[in-house]
């Protein structure tokens, strides 16, 4: 497969007058992974959806592992994975049963499935388990079962569609391990999530999507740097030696409670020198220096202008 592992130009949908997807365009390196943010009703989903051949695009052209999803869709479908927002297990058969029955469903036999379904099982930490039935197991073991039947093809690129809605922290956590072990093998992983953190923590590359449009893309420091309100942070020891500094830095703002001052700055080093020389002018010593900038909250915020949906949720 070459570098890019998905590509899209101007990728539109439309329901009646409803624009879902207004011109979408994506190019996402093979091996990464990749996360979509954006609020309820923002066309997260139907871009999956699209992308996995589930719906057809209204307008432009996407392919996926190399495969046009207009005209190579038996391609796209055998070279991808994908786990939605609800785990597809079934209840009434156990761990095992669940990986025994899509394994046969990909025609897998004999030793060949014997060993995958061995292999997925103790990759996910589900052997104690594989012979309880699903419906006995926790959100976080259902959802652990749920990517590793997703992951019975080895499929080259997976598309997770808000994989841990729903789990608690400690969860949420194994299943971004589980997340970065695929990557390290050369999975491509496609993300949307409500969970700046999620995107935060695991993604190489993200797209912010409001109204059917990417309203920025880039890294996770790249969209911060897009955002004012980076500062330095300085605490001192007495009140004199924040004072003084106060006075010397005339745009700074001062807490008298925490003696910290915050002094606006982009935090780069040129920048963080020139405070510090400035401070040691007149022989003032800050007992701790931090450098704040803004989280993807406030990202996302300035770019559509509304809270995300984990914000609206709590």
């Amino acid at each position: 497969m070459n570098s890019t592992a998905i590509a899209a130009s101007g990728l539109r949908k439309a329901y009646g007058d409803k624009v879902i997807l207004d011109g979408i365009d994506l190019d996402i390196e093979a091996g990464s992974i990749f996360s979509l943010l954006g609020p309820n009703g923002a066309g997260k989903t139907t871009t999956v959806n699209v992308l996995t051949t589930l719906l057809t695009a209204d307008g432009g052209t996407a392919s996926v592992a190399g495969h046009d999803i207009a005209s190579e869709t038996k391609a796209v479908r055998a070279a991808i994975g994908v786990t939605g927002q609800f785990a597809a297990v079934d209840d009434l058969l156990t761990g095992e049963e669940n990986l025994r029955l899509m394994a046969d469903l990909h025609r897998l036999r004999g030793a060949e499935s014997k060993r995958v379904i061995g292999d997925l099982l103790e990759r996910f930490d589900l052997l104690e388990s594989a012979g309880k039935r699903a419906a006995t197991y926790s959100g976080g073991m259902r959802r652990k079962l749920d990517l590793a039947m997703t992951l019975v093809t080895k499929p080259a690129v997976v598309f997770l569609d808000e994989p841990t809605t729903g789990l608690d922290p400690r969860s949420r956590r194994t299943m971004w391990e589980i997340v970065r072990e695929l990557t390290s093998g050369g999975v491509t992983i496609f993300l949307t999530t409500q969970y700046l953190e999620e995107a935060d923590q695991l993604a190489d590359k993200i797209a912010v999507l409001d109204q059917g449009r990417i309203v920025a893309e880039g890294t996770a420091d790249d969209l911060k740097r897009r955002v004012p309100g980076s500062h330095i942070r300085l605490r001192f020891a007495h009140h004199t030696q924040l004072d003084a500094a106060a006075r010397v830095l005339p745009d700074s703002t001062p807490d008298p409670e925490s003696l910290t001052l915050q002094v606006p700055g982009n935090g780069g080093t040129k920048s963080l020198r020139a405070l510090l020389d400035r401070l040691a002018e007149y022989s003032i010593e800050a007992d701790d220096v931090s450098i704040h900038t803004p989280d993807l909250d406030d990202v996302f915020l300035a770019l559509t202008g509304h809270a995300t949906t984990e914000a609206e949720a709590q």
